[in-house]
């Protein structure tokens, strides 16, 4: 029996993928929305992409942001921006193949570097001096990997450089063995960018299609989980700011995804003066004000998204209104609310609610369940001495420079707004995620901020 595509269990299934909270829109998707005016007039083509075809010499530029706020998105349009003024632009989410977040080293974003731009432009350069660097550490390497393959005459450049896949793919799929292939690859690093350079400055002047210039995006590597490391100092700070120098070395323009902990931090100024350029940032859509009044201009963006989404994605009938027949009237506004922005956070409330759901329109019901559920997930996720310092942020709208409040930004109990005021100055603030505004824990502490107790933390 062939199932109606009409029927509410086919109609809801379209719904649930076209909410996927995992895949960026591409380029010129109509289902995207501009967001620039709720998130501080921020413009990734002027931000990033100005400053690369301004440059009379390689650029290497941060960007920022919370994880799943968009950032993807953005660069992808950014690729398509550049490709269409002349660049050749080779993007690649770093964590997808290449790269453990929980643990990686600046060695894993070099090799994962080498092996994408030899896939893209093997046939416009010469890759035998970048596979000659790994053939000959290949006899202290392969015992470490399962694979016989040997560097020789019958083999073929493209399987000669399948070996830097696998070797990227060892790193990522097998914990035991990265610290013994990295001790073996991490005193030859400098030779390694010599040769890739070499083979880059050759491939700039027969670049695919008549392109101009080459540029390097590096997606996902804020993702990377910040852990304290022998000396004290954390993950982050070894790779972004130990290895500035190495990750600038490439002859390209190069852009970084870097965790917007690492932006937020007494360490910014150090950024801009080791990159020569401040990091740009990816706030959260402004859906509240400072007062924590709904911000319409914002919570007409997501729901703008949410529409673009049913019908576009989705590909729903547009006889069924989006507030009537497809939500009931009061879950978009309780779904902005309570995302704080955060268009992955509405991704996943959606499709929980989507799961809860037999019948259309989904409910407010089913949408309370999820946010209720939702808040469980954060009420684990903070410590018993945390939520005094989170209330201190809801009431202040400020966060303190310090290594708690950076942890906050990264895992999301902390969100960052911009807005621009009416002399044209951009300004920041901070407030805690919506879902965890309710938590018991958090409003006895808040009653606690308020009463002007003093503090046990």
């Amino acid at each position: 029996m062939i199932p109606d595509p009409m029927s509410d269990e086919a109609l809801l299934k379209r719904l649930y993928n076209a909410f996927d909270p995992l895949r960026p829109l591409p380029a010129g998707d109509p289902a995207y929305v501009n967001c620039q005016d709720v998130r501080g007039d921020g413009n990734i083509l002027i931000d990033l992409g100005k400053t690369i075809l301004n440059s009379d010499r390689s650029t290497c530029q941060l960007y920022a942001g919370h994880r799943g706020a968009g950032k993807s998105t953005e660069l992808l349009r950014l690729e398509k921006y550049l490709t269409d003024k002349g660049c050749f632009v080779v993007y690649f989410p770093a964590d997808e193949a290449d790269l453990d977040a929980q643990n990686t080293e600046y060695t894993d974003i070099l090799m994962a570097t080498t092996r994408h731009l030899l896939d893209k432009l093997k046939h416009n350069a010469d890759p035998l001096p970048v596979v000659n660097w790994l053939k000959e550490r290949w006899t202290d390497l392969k015992g470490l990997m399962d694979t016989k393959f040997e560097f020789d005459a019958q083999a073929s450049v493209d399987l000669q450089i399948i070996q830097f896949a696998k070797l990227t793919a060892t790193l990522k799929a097998i914990p035991g063995l990265r610290q013994e292939i990295r001790a073996k690859l991490n005193p030859h690093t400098t030779t390694l960018t010599e040769a890739l350079n070499g083979f880059v400055k050759e491939a700039k002047h027969d670049l695919p299609n008549g392109a101009s210039r080459l540029v390097v995006i590096a997606d996902n590597l804020d993702r990377i989980t910040p852990v304290i490391q022998a000396d004290g100092r954390s993950s982050h700070d070894h790779i972004f700011i130990d290895s500035h120098e190495q990750l600038k070395s490439l002859d390209c323009h190069v852009i970084y995804t870097v965790p917007i902990s690492m932006v937020y931090s007494e360490r910014i100024s150090q950024l801009r003066d080791l990159y020569g350029t401040d990091a740009e940032v990816l706030p959260m859509v402004m859906v509240r004000t400072e007062q924590n009044a709904p911000y319409e201009a914002g919570v007409s963006r997501l729901k703008d998204l949410m529409s673009k989404r049913v019908y576009e994605k989705a590909e729903m009938p547009v006889t069924l209104g989006l507030e009537t027949q497809i939500f009931e009237q009061e879950v978009l506004g309780r779904l902005c609310w309570m995302s704080g922005g955060y268009v992955r956070e509405l991704m996943y409330l959606i499709r929980d609610a989507i799961n809860r759901t037999d019948t259309l329109p989904i409910s407010i019901k089913a949408v309370r369940r999820v946010i209720s559920e939702a808040r469980n997930t954060y009420r684990t996720a903070v410590y018993d001495d945390q939520w005094l310092p989170l209330a201190r942020v809801h009431r202040a709208k400020t966060a303190p420079n310090d290594e708690l409040h950076r942890n906050f930004l990264f895992n999301r109990c902390i969100f960052e707004y911009r807005c621009v005021d009416a002399e044209d100055n951009v300004r920041c603030w901070y407030d805690v995620h919506p879902l965890i505004v309710g938590i018991a824990e958090f409003e006895a502490a808040l009653a606690k901020v308020d009463s002007h107790e003093p503090s046990t933390d």
